[in-house]
């Protein structure tokens, strides 16, 4: 059996790209299994086209739990397996030749940004009513360790929010958010104030609920992102979703939006487990 090799031999060196993102449990502690564990808080990446030629491959197998979404230092990622005791090293070299050089799973970290908020509509500016948006989104950069840098309040003129959104990147900002003004209605006029300031707009829309008049762009490489209404009231929207990526560094494309539409239903469970459940699964 020259050509055959034990699993316990051989898996260590198939795995050995990942090590930058995951550590791999000691195999003697689970005989003929090894699983991957995240060694950092991050975003996890699947390359799902090496991962589909692994598993098409007779005799060995890969699972993982879903990509494009916030993992913990310590949690499982995946466990793998050659499903015989032996296999030829001929079969190993073959799948790791369809699977590519680069790593199938990385856990890319999170950077804690500064972040600003750009809050629209005249009843907020004009005193009418209380901005109950930027707390809410305080809160949930706080998870992340991320701190609001840069705050202004904008009644509807376009021109002036556009303003507040330059000023905002001048400031240092590396992630900006504007709140109100993202319906159909013709009075909001923030989809055209990110607009003007230059930025690219990768989508207005997306195939999300809560979340469909998501605004996504890039200034300069600073993501420009425009919320809805629902990111204020609702316990998970799209911007749950694409939140982890943007705090990743991970560009998000159209297609990336568009792909969303498969598991973009949140069911509004009275207890919520995202995202250990089917929302943002793809």
């Amino acid at each position: 059996m020259e050509n055959q090799k034990n699993i316990l031999d051989y898996d260590t060196v198939a795995l050995d790209e990942a090590q930058d993102a995951v550590i791999i449990i000691d195999q003697t502690l689970l005989p003929g299994k090894i699983e991957l564990i995240a060694d950092c808080d991050g975003l996890l990446k699947i390359d799902r086209r090496a991962l589909l030629a692994v598993n098409s491959t007779p005799q060995m197998m890969i699972a993982t739990i879903h990509g494009d979404l916030p993992v913990k230092k310590g949690a499982k990622l995946a466990g793998t397996r050659i499903i015989p005791l032996v296999i030829e090293q001929e079969k190993m070299e073959a799948m790791q030749a369809a699977a590519g050089p680069k790593p199938i799973l990385n856990v890319l970290p999170f950077h804690q940004k500064k972040f600003a908020v750009i809050t629209t509509g005249s009843e907020v500016f004009k005193g009418r009513i209380e901005d109950k948006f930027t707390p809410i989104l305080e809160q949930k950069l706080a998870v992340y360790g991320c701190e609001m840098a840069f705050h202004k309040v904008c009644d509807d003129d376009p021109a002036g929010i556009t303003a507040a959104i330059l000023e905002a990147k001048a400031a240092g900002c590396e992630l900006i958010f504007t709140t109100g003004g993202m319906s159909v209605d013709p009075d909001d006029r923030t989809p055209l104030a990110i607009r003007n300031t230059g930025a690219e707009i990768v989508t207005y829309g997306a195939p999300v609920l809560p979340g469909a008049m998501f605004l996504v762009s890039y200034l300069d490489g600073v993501p420009v992102c425009g919320l809805p209404g629902c990111v204020m009231y609702a316990k998970r929207t799209i911007f749950d979703l694409l939140l982890p990526r943007l705090l990743a560094d991970d560009p998000i494309t159209a297609e990336d939006i568009a792909r969303l539409g498969e598991g973009g239903l949140c069911l509004g469970c009275a207890e919520c487990h995202w995202p250990n459940c089917g929302f943002g699964h793809c």
